[in-house]
């Protein structure tokens, strides 16, 4: 039992000696740290570890006289700017001491698992205006600019290729100066202007999250495939005309050219629309004349259309179908007039109305003043709409008629119960305003068996 007892105590003493040793280990260690710096510290870029406060100014000084600046510019070209060609200094009445009051000596242990990184912004001075010289000097600001740009996209094959950014070598020389700077006050050594974005990058990249939206937007555009049926002639919109239509600006968003739209919908009209076109015409004396101007015919509604065509490019549509028009002759071909129509000759004051290749109706007329300026006009028209019971109303007359059957503004066919005689040469002298007077009879049959849309041929042999 005695044995047993003493070997215990042993043991208890032995751990006081070894715990009271570590105590002692740590104060006295402690006490070092009051007036030295930690493990793995560093001001400025100046590496102070271990050494003490009042060593801190002669180590620091010995940095700045050997302070030298490395620019890493992009491409892997360096400069560098040394501190004495600035003016460089340690200043002596810095606030370094802050160091000395913020930190406990007893907390030492930390700083073996933990960097002590300090910056005392009035630890150096410089001459600001022979660093700005400096600066002014470097190659990096004096080369060759290649400005940055974004990806971009290139057609190919029905769809679009990314096209890689470039990135150039245009310095940003506000936030150069602001990193040369502040890298100097830090005692930093090396400054990587491409890290640093000390350069004007491009905004969007193969990597942006923009660059696939726009590349299916584009892709999209140009799968679309728009064929307009014109009867038994077809017109076809693809990809390969499309995506020149298109554009990308700077924001990587996708413009659809609505300019380049209207030039295609004006030149599909210029091709299919017949209104004004010179026809050959077949009169009712067996002679063929050729007629020009007008209002009959086929025409497309070029607004309406490119804003319908942009839709369709954007939906990546794929259809067939007739353009918007603003207004349709009754067939569609060589013979639009067709077989229904009225025809008045106002060489010979004469008038015909056929309906369905036949002559249902036909009489005498007299047409615009020529003396007046009045001549009626010339050209295939449509009737407007025809109205039972109108006025006419112009300069120094109100006149009621019946049949009223305008196909040019104001310009109709109407009866002229006022008149005892038409034909012959009347409309040389004493014609109408511009309208086409019948007798009553001819008017009311007209006016009974005509529909809106009907063609008006006015000529001249």
């Amino acid at each position: 039992m005695v044995r047993k007892i003493s070997f215990k105590s042993k043991a208890f003493g032995n751990l006081a000696i070894f715990v009271a040793s570590i105590l002692l280990i740590y104060i006295l260690t402690s006490a070092y740290f009051a007036n030295h710096f930690f493990f793995y510290t560093v001001i400025n870029g100046v590496n102070v570890s271990l050494k003490a406060h009042k060593d801190a100014d002669d180590i620091i000084k010995s940095y700045v006289k050997d302070y030298k600046l490395q620019l890493i510019e992009r491409g892997g070209e360096v400069e560098t700017i040394i501190g004495q060609d600035i003016g460089m200094e340690y200043n002596e009445k810095n606030s370094i001491s802050k160091i000395y009051h913020c930190k406990s000596a007893f907390k030492w242990i930390s700083s073996l698992f933990k960097k002590q990184n300090y910056y005392i912004d009035d630890l150096f001075v410089y001459d600001g205006n022979i660093l700005e010289n400096k600066i002014n000097e470097l190659s990096c600001l004096h080369k060759p600019v290649i400005e940055p740009q974004n990806v971009s996209f290139k057609y190919s094959n029905g769809s679009y290729e990314i096209v890689k950014e470039v990135y150039g070598n245009k310095v940003n020389k506000d936030e150069l100066k602001a990193g040369i700077q502040f890298c100097v006050l830090k005692g930093e050594t090396k400054l990587d202007l491409n890290e640093k974005n000390c350069y004007f990058n491009p905004r969007y990249t193969l990597s942006s999250r923009k660059t696939s939206e726009t590349k299916g937007l584009l892709d999209k555009y140009v799968k679309a495939n728009i064929t307009y049926i014109f009867e038994d002639k077809k017109e076809t919109l693809d990809g390969n005309a499309i995506n020149n239509w298109l554009s990308v600006d700077e924001n990587l968003d996708v413009v659809l050219s609505e300019i380049a739209a209207m030039k295609y919908v004006r030149e599909l009209s210029k091709k299919y629309d017949t209104v004004g076109i010179t026809r050959k015409f077949k009169t009712s004396v067996s002679k063929t004349v050729e007629i020009k101007d007008g209002l009959y015919g086929w025409k497309i509604n070029r607004e309406a259309e490119v804003k319908a065509l942009l839709e369709n490019i954007k939906q990546g549509a794929v259809i067939e179908k007739e353009p918007i028009y603003a207004q349709k002759s009754l067939p569609r071909g060589e013979n639009e007039i067709g077989n229904t129509y009225v025809e008045i000759n106002i060489t010979r004051q004469h008038l015909w109305f056929y309906k369905n290749g036949k002559v249902i109706a036909e009489g005498p007329i007299v047409s615009g003043n020529v003396r007046k300026g009045y001549s009626t006009v010339l050209g295939v028209f449509m009737l407007n709409y025809k109205q039972k019971g109108a006025i006419l109303e112009g300069p120094g007359y109100s006149t009621y008629i019946t049949y009223w059957m305008p196909f040019f503004g104001n310009t109709g066919i109407h009866e002229a119960s006022w008149r005892n005689s038409f034909g012959g040469d009347i409309y040389k002298n004493y014609g109408s305003h511009g309208c086409v007077n019948t007798p009553i009879y001819l008017a009311k049959i007209i006016f009974e068996n005509i529909e809106d849309g009907t063609p008006i041929v006015c000529y001249e042999e």
